[in-house]
């Protein structure tokens, strides 16, 4: 992202996961009461104006995948807390994430971590919306290229010898190989048990010739945002990145997976298309 410039597509990433909330058929796949408020009013207009499903069913297809993947991460936090004894959930790249502020865990703490101007952003989001910030939050400004991830956790209380969950959503797409690396070593290096959900990209040869054309307009936009794709990875090739950490893949969706999972029956045309976006679970040990 741009020094000192709030996140452009993180702002993205919360107009489709409120758009989800207004637009599609219910059941929804992915429930979050805070989605809309914490844009406010002024984005309310873009937001009315989103195209649905069936006019537009390549931008369904990627507001589909966004909340494909907050979906499974939530799920797979739901049932570390209930079943492994997760009482830490670290959001990586949190963006507009509003998770932690309807957060339904009482003996859970969040971590949120972002590049300073995205979280102060963030933070103007929340006070603007009326959003109360709970006190089992945490927030953790990084700035990757200054800063020691590990240190500033470690300043801010989080434990590493606790089961942790981590959210790592968006984000290792826009990464370069070692800066990913770096921090999959740090996630290995939490208790046994601990988990991380994260989305990564497969190579554009990996991909059929229509998906491939729906890549290039996607690196186009989010180059033009100053926020480029830098990294794609083929399964097998992120297996042996976190084997090679302590971290053992336990799943690792692409679309038809995912679509068995989360869109089964839908008739409002929402779906994923292709299998360019994955969506991985690890865990540690």
């Amino acid at each position: 992202m741009i020094e000192a410039q709030a996140s452009k597509t993180a702002l993205r990433v919360a107009l489709r996961r409120a758009a989800h909330q207004v637009h599609d058929a219910r059941p929804l796949v992915f429930e979050d009461p805070l989605a809309v408020k914490i844009l406010g009013p002024e984005y309310a207009l873009e937001l009315a104006r989103t195209p649905d499903a069936e006019r537009r069913p390549f931008s369904a297809a990627l507001r589909a995948f966004m909340v494909a993947r907050a979906r499974l991460a939530e799920d797979a936090l739901a049932a570390g807390y209930r079943e492994g004894g997760v009482r830490q959930y670290l959001v990586l790249g949190a963006g507009l994430d509003t998770f932690a502020y309807r957060n339904p865990f009482a003996e859970l703490r969040v971590f949120e971590v972002d590049h300073p101007a995205t979280q102060a952003w963030k933070r103007e989001m929340l006070v603007g919306a009326g959003i109360v910030v709970p006190s089992t939050v945490t927030h953790v400004a990084v700035d990757f290229e200054r800063q020691s991830l590990r240190d500033e956790l470690a300043g801010a209380g989080i434990d590493f010898a606790a089961p942790t969950m981590t959210a790592w959503l968006g984000v290792v797409p826009y990464r370069t190989r070692e800066a990913v690396r770096a921090t999959v070593g740090l996630l290995g290096s939490f208790a046994r048990g601990s988990e991380v959900v994260f989305d990564y990209s497969l190579p554009r040869e990996a991909l059929g010739e229509r998906e491939q054309m729906m890549l290039d307009s996607m690196a186009d936009r989010v180059r033009l945002a100053g926020e480029p794709f830098k990294l794609f990875l083929m399964p097998e090739e992120l297996a042996a990145e976190l084997a090679a950490v302590g971290l053992r893949v336990v799943e690792d969706l692409d679309g038809p997976a995912m679509s068995r999972r989360l869109f089964e029956g839908r008739t409002d045309g929402l779906g994923l298309r292709g299998k360019g976006g994955r969506v991985c679970r690890a865990v540690v040990g």
